[in-house]
């Protein structure tokens, strides 16, 4: 039976290693769609909506260039406003389209919205992908079920496992359904017009093959771990993640370019740890996929809940950078405006919400969401869950002293002066008793 596919972008907006858009070549025909879901404008869980407007418009900006992308191939990129469940089966039905395309994603409400897809369309062909993780399925060092508790049981195993090689540009596509229609509605009122964020990022495909280029046409690469924990600056880390988060770019890619380098420059500690932070990104998707929504469970993979509350006041002030911490403040005062954060400034807040301001670390995870435009769900839940002492860390949490942080990343206030970072005074107005603090 012919194939008449339907490929549906997620985190996969590229086309240079697409597995999935390599395999939709054996189509009779294709359509390509981005859906815009409502539901990630909404303050849902937490009282926060997942998408912000630094996220939001890097996806514009990485839809902008995929569309232009397609468009050399000659197929074009259709965006769809609604629930995929609802849009995925009217399309099928509508042009008969009787294979769907994806990439396979470790997150519990993309499978349930697949399984929705495949309940209302018993005869539709599903394929996933592994586009956004550096192993596929079927060749991870272990099963997803054997998945050890410790990275540094995976890590083992996956450091002598081999990477595939980035696949190049599909030659051509199929073309679309003839009587393929644009989707009525372009723009409901519900998403909203963000002004220009102030950011370094720009999304796309386009952008992120110069910024990779450019990281390691350097010398960065060669001193990644030690400048890694630095608090401030453009140069002291790779600044892949957000490509990598939207599929901007492929981890396979990366791994590709990081060996031509090592065989350029040579191999050292800091480009190994490169690789390593790579490995404990993919390490967090396969937990996901294994642990499911207990990522997001208070307790988490502990056997007891943490000792911590929900403190609204606290809350808002950890948000707002009002803190009686002036480094907390100044490395949430840069989040909210830029929607980027060093590693060592997101260890440093999320350990101070936990252990200095006891509030539920889920509250936490759920700013960083709606904040971040280097977003990942497995990562950012399996790292507040780590922080918290619900995860994966062996040794059941980490306190950051603040203090000793303030002295090792910030000694001379620089950052601090940056980024608007003082002591706002009382943490609490309330007393226990809900009374006025005087």
């Amino acid at each position: 039976m012919p194939l008449h596919s339907l490929y549906w972008f997620t985190q996969d907006l590229r086309i240079t290693d697409n597995q999935a858009l390599f395999a939709s070549q054996n189509s009779e025909t294709l359509t390509c769609i981005y859906i815009v879901d409502p539901r990630k404008f909404k303050a849902l869980r937490w009282q926060l909506a997942s998408l912000g407007p630094h996220r939001w418009s890097f996806i514009q900006d990485s839809l902008s260039d995929l569309s232009a992308q397609l468009h050399m191939l000659g197929q074009r990129l259709h965006v769809y406003y609604g629930e995929p469940e609802t849009i995925i089966p009217r399309l099928c039905h509508q042009y008969h389209l009787n294979h769907l395309i994806c990439t396979r994603l470790p997150g519990s409400d993309e499978k349930r919205q697949l399984r929705t897809i495949q309940a209302s369309l018993p005869q539709l062909k599903i394929e996933q992908f592994d586009n956004y993780t550096l192993f596929e399925a079927e060749h991870l060092p272990c099963s997803t079920e054997t998945l050890p508790e410790t990275f540094s049981g995976f890590r083992r195993q996956a450091e002598a496992a081999d990477v595939k090689e980035p696949l190049r540009q599909a030659d051509s596509l199929p073309l679309m359904p003839k009587l393929f229609a644009l989707p009525a509605i372009q723009r409901p009122s519900w998403v909203p017009i963000h002004p220009s964020c102030n950011t370094s990022f720009k999304g796309g495909e386009t952008e992120a093959q110069r910024h990779l280029a450019k990281y390691f046409s350097g010398t960065q690469a060669q001193h990644y771990k030690a400048s890694r924990n630095e608090l401030d600056g453009w140069q002291n880390s790779s600044k892949l993640s957000a490509w990598l988060n939207q599929g901007c770019l492929s981890p396979r890619q990366l791994k590709f370019s990081l060996n031509q380098y090592e065989q350029s420059h040579g191999e050292n500690d800091s480009t190994r740890w490169l690789y390593l932070e790579l490995l404990w990104r993919e390490y967090f998707q396969w937990l996901h996929s294994k642990i499911g929504t207990r990522l997001f469970h208070f307790k988490g993979l502990a056997k007891n809940a943490p000792l911590t509350s929900f403190y609204p006041e606290r809350f808002k002030k950890w948000c707002h950078g009002q803190t009686p911490y002036p480094l907390v403040n100044a490395c949430m005062n840069e989040l909210r405006t830029t929607g980027y954060l060093s590693n060592r400034g997101r260890q440093i807040v999320a350990s101070c919400l936990v252990n200095e301001l006891s509030l539920d670390w889920r509250y936490g995870a759920a700013w960083f969401e709606h904040q971040l435009i280097d977003y990942d769900v497995a990562i950012n839940w399996g790292n507040w869950q780590y922080i918290a002492g619900v995860g994966v860390d062996p040794r059941g949490g980490r306190h950051f002293n603040l203090e000793k942080q303030t002295e090792l990343y910030d000694p001379l206030g620089q950052y601090r002066k940056k980024w608007g970072g003082t002591n706002a005074g009382p943490l609490d107005s309330v007393d226990a008793a809900d009374w006025p603090i005087i």
